[in-house]
């Protein structure tokens, strides 16, 4: 059986190996000094990392350490990076912590004498800095860049200036990358980008020179109470936009990709949600369907929703608006028990995550509790299909490589033993 099947039976919710991924999205990654040092556990041939998502400082996890690590699934991968320059034009970078690594020509830094590093949009030094790695930190926080806001002079197309059609460089773009997974025996994540209403993350718009709009995070979240109205033109102009794309996407696509990230909206916190069902009805919920409807009238894929968090109460909604998977499934929020989990929804939605506790038991745990976690989780999750193994939410900097291999262990000997 290729990973391509294996990934497709759970997907379908059918029994079969439990998939692994690792590293086809910015969201089931790991942090690049992870994956170099898993290079050295499994004598890999050395040369520096690549950083492939430079927000998180992701490292890219090549075909070798894929096949290492058991991982069943390869990334389709959009163009730009989250600061607004291309992954390409390679050269090396050493970090703060020491590490030689590969980062794109557009990566370009200020750092000052305590420490502190800073990153600019589109990798333009004459404006001010978009992100900041802290001293003694490992990935990067955006600025924000938010000017008084005169509610006289509000107007939602500020917020709109990133949603553009597909360029003659993005429709090439794409078809390069389509061209160079087809035929992949492994599953195939892409993710065209332009999907994720509201998506904090991309909210302080890093990659903007000069954005406009509301763009502080907690004035963001304010709109969704105050200014409702504005927030519905965002989204409706967004998913126009988003819609159209997908027309030209899917032709370079076809039936190449399996799985499609919509949408990296977080909609929980540890222990309650950014919003209430009602407002995500109203306010998320009839652009997601339209996507969703989309996709699924058009394409055979399925599509991948990410959110953090103590969703319990939405799920049902996700199902709803016809989101097909569910990461990273954050089993130490409130209300998020596995067990439970399972019963209630695993019928109805793929959950991809939630294999082990990346804020707890994998950076802290030993490894004798790692695999104790991940057997415990794949016990919980695989029976029926519609499970796909990752952690929860990407590898951090610092994590034991002892405790990593323990969990890649944990899942071939489960996948290897006796039904």
């Amino acid at each position: 059986m290729t990973s391509r099947e294996k990934v497709r039976l759970a997907l379908n919710h059918q029994s079969g190996p439990v998939p692994v991924d690792f590293g086809s999205t910015g969201l089931t990654g790991m942090h690049v000094s992870c994956v170099a040092a898993l290079r050295q556990h499994y004598g890999l041939p050395f040369h520096p990392v690549k950083v492939c998502e430079p927000y998180q400082m992701l490292g890219e996890v090549e075909d070798d350490l894929a096949r290492a690590l058991g991982s069943d699934c390869v990334a389709a991968n959009g163009r730009g990076t989250l600061f607004g320059f291309a992954n390409e034009g390679w050269h090396e970078w050493r970090t703060p912590w020491g590490q030689t690594v590969l980062v794109p020509e557009g990566f370009r830094t200020r750092e000052t004498p305590a420490g502190d590093v800073y990153l600019f949009p589109e990798g333009d030094m004459s404006v001010p800095p978009s992100g900041h790695l802290p001293a003694g930190g490992y990935f990067f926080d955006s600025i924000i860049r938010q000017g008084p806001i005169d509610e006289d002079k509000l107007d939602p197309a500020d917020n709109c200036e990133e949603f553009k059609l597909l360029s003659l460089a993005d429709l090439d773009h794409w078809r390069r990358e389509f061209t160079r997974v087809r035929g992949e025996t492994r599953a195939i994540v892409s993710g065209m980008g332009g999907t994720g209403f509201g998506d904090i993350a991309l909210v302080p718009a890093p990659f903007l020179t000069h954005p406009k709009g509301i763009r502080d995070v907690s004035e963001w979240y304010i709109s969704l109470v105050e200014r409702r109205d504005y927030v519905h033109r965002i989204f409706s102009y967004q998913c126009a936009i988003a819609l159209k794309n997908l027309e030209a996407y899917a032709i370079l696509a076809g039936d190449t990709i399996d799985v499609l990230v919509i949408c990296g909206t977080d909609f929980g916190t540890q222990n309650s949600q950014f919003c209430s069902p009602t407002t995500f009805d109203d306010l998320f919920a009839p652009y997601y369907r339209q996507i969703n409807d989309w996709v699924h009238r058009h394409t055979k894929w399925k599509t991948f929703k990410h959110s953090c968090g103590a969703v319990r109460p939405l799920i049902d909604r996700f199902i709803d608006v016809g989101f097909d998977i569910l990461n990273p499934v954050q089993c130490s929020a409130t209300g998020m028990d596995p067990v439970q989990l399972k019963a209630d929804f695993g019928a109805r939605i793929v959950f991809w995550g939630g294999g082990v506790d990346t804020q707890h038991t994998l950076p802290f745990g030993t490894p004798a509790a790692v695999r104790a976690e991940v057997t415990d989780r794949l016990r919980v999750f695989s029976p029926g299909g519609g499970f796909v193994f990752n952690t929860i939410h990407n590898i951090q900097a610092r994590t034991p490589v002892a405790n990593i291999v323990a969990m890649a262990d944990a899942i071939r000997d489960f996948n290897n033993s006796p039904a």
